[in-house]
């Protein structure tokens, strides 16, 4: 019976899927089954072939092995290997080569032959590519081919390099790298401009070959393409979708990659359900918006012939089912997100006692406060509640070269305006033009450059909470340490993260704090600076009281909303205050026009945002709720 209930939940999956609650967890099992491979083949004097692949999704798993061999002495002498894919043209010793990454994150820890490497090589001529490739499959075939090839995915359904288009019995060969797939690699090359449009990679044919295959995925920006990929017909346009033709294949993902697929994210299509009130709510509002209906006026039969028929039975009829859901659904709607004071709260997503609150408003960028929830921010100012800022890092990153000149040049001019001596301004000038002019792609910037990019961005910072209402003495700079690399890759989070967190949380003793909650990319600055507010708080909370009465509040940057279903606050925002938010966010000069990060959305950021919230006024309006010019959502985080 068990068996078959596992059928019927996975009917709609084409190819076998394991989903392990994290990645850490699920590293850990796939580099078991590596060494379990590796020491099975050393037992009969085999060779162990790997094919390996690179990127931050096998990070953990690579770093497992290196453990394993440290500490367990898991050897890797019978060991040969082949990558995956290689940018081209490409140095080995560059830092974004996989070269260089394969030694940094496995090789350089291990027992392993540097004759049994390989890795496509990125420096040949142009013209003896395709050689080079022909050899390539030839050692892997005299080898009796690939006993285990690892994967992940890329968000075009990539493989290997092998973009929308590749043929299922391609070989390895060099390819033109799609747009997107460039845009995702830009932060690691200084901008997509400095990406490579070609790499060599091993082709879908030579991957088939494996004796078996594991392809890894985390964290939900990979749910969308991974559902594709296990659920969809085969095709072209998502080379992942090849797999499902593999009898040796299976996917290996973490709750986030596994959201999308219908058993997690709609499983009242699939099984019966335990009807929790969130699963009803998530339910009942992803069938008026299958319908285009508002709540109100869903039916028994939309219940019955959406798969839906359990919950009206269990909990119906159907219209009390509607009535419930929307009012739960319309009372996350307030004008007052510090609570209204002298008010029945019970309906209310905030508490009306205090009157006036202890606000922080945590921006991990110098710019997240006023594009995230410049309204909210600009809301709790007016209605008199006592509201702090802390921006978190400086964002020095992502303030272009040109800007700092421009400054410097500024400074210069002033000083002599007042009759001041420009020396040291003009050879510290001098310096930066002559550093600038022979910079690398990525290098890290000297220390006053850095510096004058932290400063740009703090007098904007500055301009923005002065604009939504602040004085100087709440506007609070951390400039918190793992950020200060000057590189892209930041370091791990240390005590005195912790620390300087834990210091203006005591300082201030809020009753509300927002933070940004986008915690789809696990390496990302805004997870990072979350997980150090909440080691903070769960310090505290230890030792001081006014921590069981502070209420954490989640807020979503440019790109992406909470589903409806997961809010808990919706403000509205009248077309006067979207415009006083796209003014606060206008106080940030550097990011606008053409921001140095600008993911894979070329729009301004203050367009992103509104729309963002725009749309999520018209969600509210398609469910049958009062229809306003936009809003911002919240979840709050029960720590």
């Amino acid at each position: 019976m068990a068996r078959l209930n596992l059928l019927e939940e996975t009917r709609f999956e084409k190819l076998p899927v394991t989903v392990y609650p994290d990645q850490q967890i699920a590293s850990i099992k796939v580099a078991r089954r590596i060494a379990d491979l590796i020491i099975a083949k050393q037992k009969n004097n085999e060779q162990a072939i790997l094919g390996l692949a690179t990127g931050v999704t096998p990070i953990k798993v690579y770093a497992e092995l290196v453990r394993m061999h440290k500490q367990e002495g898991v050897s890797f002498k019978n060991v040969i290997t082949f990558n995956l894919d290689e940018y081209y043209p490409m140095q080995p010793t560059s830092a974004q080569s996989y070269v260089t990454f394969m030694n940094d994150n496995l090789f350089n820890h291990i027992d392993i032959d540097k004759n049994n490497i390989h890795i496509p090589d990125g420096t040949l001529a142009q013209n003896d590519v395709a050689q080079f490739c022909l050899k390539y499959e030839q050692k892997i075939t005299a080898l009796g081919g690939l006993d285990l090839q690892i994967l992940g995915i890329g968000r075009t359904g990539h493989i290997g390099f092998n973009e929308p288009g590749s043929a299922p019995n391609s070989g390895t060969r060099l390819v033109t790298l799609d747009d997107l797939t460039r845009g995702d690699a830009a932060r690691d090359f200084g901008g997509k401009e400095n990406v490579p449009t070609k790499a060599i990679t091993m082709g879908i044919g030579t991957i088939f070959k494996a004796n078996e295959i594991i392809l890894m995925a985390w964290n939900e920006k990979k749910a969308a393409i991974v559902k594709k990929a296990v659920e969809d017909e085969i095709s072209g346009e998502v080379p992942a979708t090849y797999l499902q033709l593999s009898d040796n294949v299976e996917f290996v993902l973490d709750e986030g990659a596994a959201s999308a697929l219908t058993r997690f994210d709609t499983p009242w299509l699939v099984k019966d359900c335990e009807w929790t009130n969130d699963l009803k709510k998530k339910a009942v509002i992803w069938l008026a918006d299958t319908l285009n209906k508002p709540i109100l006026k869903l039916t028994e039969d939309d219940y019955n012939n959406h798969g839906m028929a359990q919950l009206a039975v269990t909990q119906g009829p159907a219209y009390n089912i509607n009535i419930d859901i929307f009012n739960q659904a319309q009372h996350t709607i307030t004008g007052w997100p510090g609570g209204k004071p002298n008010a029945d709260d019970s309906q209310r997503p905030e508490r009306a006692v205090p009157a006036v609150k202890k606000v922080i408003i945590f921006s991990p960028h110098p710019d997240d406060d006023v594009i995230s929830m410049g309204g909210t921010f600009i809301r709790l100012v007016d209605q008199g509640h006592d509201v702090h800022v802390a921006y978190q890092t400086s964002g020095n990153t992502a303030v272009w070269d040109d800007d700092v000149l421009r400054y410097m040049e500024f400074a210069i001019d002033f000083n002599k305006s007042i009759d001041e001596s420009d020396g040291k301004l003009q050879s510290i000038y001098s310096e930066m033009r002559e550093f600038l002019a022979r910079k690398q792609p990525n290098e890290v910037d000297t220390t006053a450059i850095r510096n004058v990019k932290g400063f740009i961005r703090k007098t904007e910072a500055i301009s923005g909470a002065r604009f939504a209402g602040l004085q100087d003495d709440h506007i609070h700079f951390m400039a918190l340490p793992f950020y200060e690399t000057g590189k892209t890759r930041k370091n791990t989070v240390g005590e005195e993260d912790i620390n300087l967190t834990i210091q203006l949380l005591q300082q201030v003793k809020p009753q509300q704090i927002f933070a940004a909650g986008d915690f789809a990319d696990p390496h990302g600055t805004h997870v990072v600076c979350f997980n150090i507010i909440l080691e903070a708080l769960n310090r505290l909370k230890k030792t001081e009281a006014w921590v069981k009465d502070c209420w954490l509040w989640l807020y979503r940057g440019a790109w992406h909303e909470f589903a409806t279903h997961e809010i808990e606050m919706a403000v509205p925002l009248s077309p006067q205050e979207v415009i006083r938010k796209r003014n606060a966010i206008f106080k940030h000069q550097s990011q606008k026009d053409r921001p140095v990060f600008p993911g894979e959305d070329a729009r301004e950021f203050w367009v992103r945002a509104e729309y963002r919230n725009r749309e999520t006024a018209r969600c509210y309006d398609r469910l049958g709720l009062a229809e306003y010019e936009a809003m911002e959502a919240f979840v709050r985080y029960r720590f």
